[in-house]
């Protein structure tokens, strides 16, 4: 192994390279830093690798698999449907995951990004060490950004194996399970639950709460859950998972429901009951930084950890872990050693699953904002009374607004229905501008368009509706 013996002088060194990563580097470097990137692995992180990116490629092929097995609706009839899993996968890394994170790749380039491949661990709150298979070199810096992310939670009984899967094995899956039981009906399980649904697995999920998704509205989960019936996907709540026992060709999986051991024998066993941070071979200890018992670094409205040059970002400190969160964050510790006038706010930051439908919340719920002592109403518009969703024969689902009745502002708003991911965003801009009913409601809106749901539901929130 070769060892450097002098430190390399950086102005700011982030360590991952995943949303939160990536792009703080990117706006550091932007904000004329000098920038180095560690990263141990793959280039994007879990997310674009084995994450959110290829869990919706596959997401939009059972889309496809189910309009091609039923389009009736439309007049249209198919026979001798086929599914190719391999051409899938195949499509699925090389059309989606390669070229999103060979771009990524690029624009750290592009940006005078330097890519420094090893694992990093810190020897002070000014130096590190990053280490690769046959070097180790030292590189000093004034302020570095913790962006390492997380890994899933392995749990008592269920050790990872070729049948009992992470989200990382389940989404590398070559063929499509006959049988498969998720343990964990949060985002990641739902998701990936609706995706082996779609193209023919039968699913069992064991959710320990009393509803899946947890988080979001009931009305919401409902859709969910009458869409998951539909495809035969058997939901058991209140369940816990005792144990996963390898047989010769799949998996026995036992579980508790109501004081009584159940058991279901399958292909495979996925289990999605939570992450946690990567922050324990970082060499925190090292430098001092505040960490939690759960591994979370505890940091101000900066990112800033107690130490003064050591931020972080993303998954490794509290709050929601998502990717959409780590991007922010990241643009705020960015800037702010950059000494601009920053902080984060988290009144704006949407929660999206990618289910059938989808479903998407900003800002308060309406018991969340009663809760808080808030006056406010809330306005409800169903998809049904939109052409574009009949059109598109995904009338299922509603918009709704939460305002004050004092003035209408908008404090917060859930979408559950087709492309809900997409129209969510008008909705955080308007929670995040502070904007009214009006404002919406006076915003012209293209027709036919999904978009005009949002209009019609603020018009309801004014009480002057014209599609209802």
């Amino acid at each position: 192994m070769v060892v450097g013996d002098f430190a390399i002088e950086l102005d700011t060194v982030v360590i991952g390279s995943g949303p939160g990563g990536y792009v703080a580097a990117i706006r550091a470097a932007q904000m004329g830093q000098k920038v180095a990137i560690v990263e141990r692995e793959l280039i994007g992180g879990t997310c674009l690798n084995v994450g959110c990116i290829p869990s919706k490629a596959l997401i939009s092929a059972g889309h496809k698999y189910q309009e091609s097995l039923d389009s009736k609706a439309f007049g249209i009839t198919t026979e001798n449907v086929t599914l190719d899993f391999a051409k899938t996968q195949e499509w699925k890394q090389t059309q989606v995951v390669d070229r999103l994170t060979g771009g990524i790749e690029m624009l750290l380039k592009k940006n005078k990004v330097e890519i420094l491949r090893g694992e990093a661990f810190f020897n002070d709150e000014h130096t590190l060490r990053v280490m690769g298979e046959d070097s180790a070199q030292t590189y000093s810096f004034n302020n570095a950004i913790i962006a390492t992310g997380s890994r899933p939670v392995e749990i008592p009984g269920f050790k990872f194996s070729e049948r009992v899967l992470d989200s990382t094995g389940a989404l590398a899956l070559t063929e499509v399970p006959k049988k498969m039981v998720i343990v964990g009906g949060g985002y990641i399980g739902s998701e990936l639950a609706g995706v082996y649904a779609n193209l023919g697995a039968e699913i069992t999920i064991l959710e320990g709460l009393p509803a899946i998704l947890n988080g979001f509205d009931k009305d919401m989960v409902k859709l969910v859950e009458k869409n998951f019936k539909k495809h035969g996907v058997n939901i058991v709540t209140k369940a816990m998972a005792k144990e996963a026992i390898t047989t010769d060709n799949g998996v026995t999986v036992k579980y508790e429901v109501n004081g009584k051991e159940e058991s279901i024998d399958v292909d495979y066993v996925l289990v999605t009951v939570g992450r946690r941070p990567n922050t324990d071979e970082l060499g925190l200890e090292q430098v001092g930084v505040n960490v939690s018992d759960r591994g979370l670094i505890e940091v101000d409205n900066q990112g800033r950890t107690n130490i003064k040059s050591v931020f972080a970002i993303g998954d490794v400190v509290p709050g929601a872990a998502l990717a959409h969160k780590a991007s922010y964050e990241a643009k705020i510790a960015a800037e702010a050693i950059s000494g601009k006038k920053v902080a984060v706010d988290y009144r704006a930051l949407p929660a999206v699953a990618f289910t059938d439908p989808e479903i998407a919340s900003v800002g308060l719920t309406e018991s969340e904002a009663k809760d808080k002592g808030m006056q406010v109403k809330a306005s409800k518009f169903p998809l049904a009374g939109n052409g574009r969703a009949l059109s598109l024969d995904a009338a299922e689902g509603f918009v709704r607004l939460i305002t004050t009745k004092e003035d209408n502002i908008i404090v917060g708003a859930q979408v559950a229905g087709i492309n809900a991911s997409d129209v969510i965003a008008e909705l955080g801009l308007a929670v995040e501008s502070g904007m009214n009913a009006e404002d919406i409601a006076l915003t012209i809106h293209g027709h036919p368009s999904l978009g005009e749901t949002v209009m019609d539901a603020a018009e309801a929130a004014l009480g002057m509706p014209i599609h209802m």
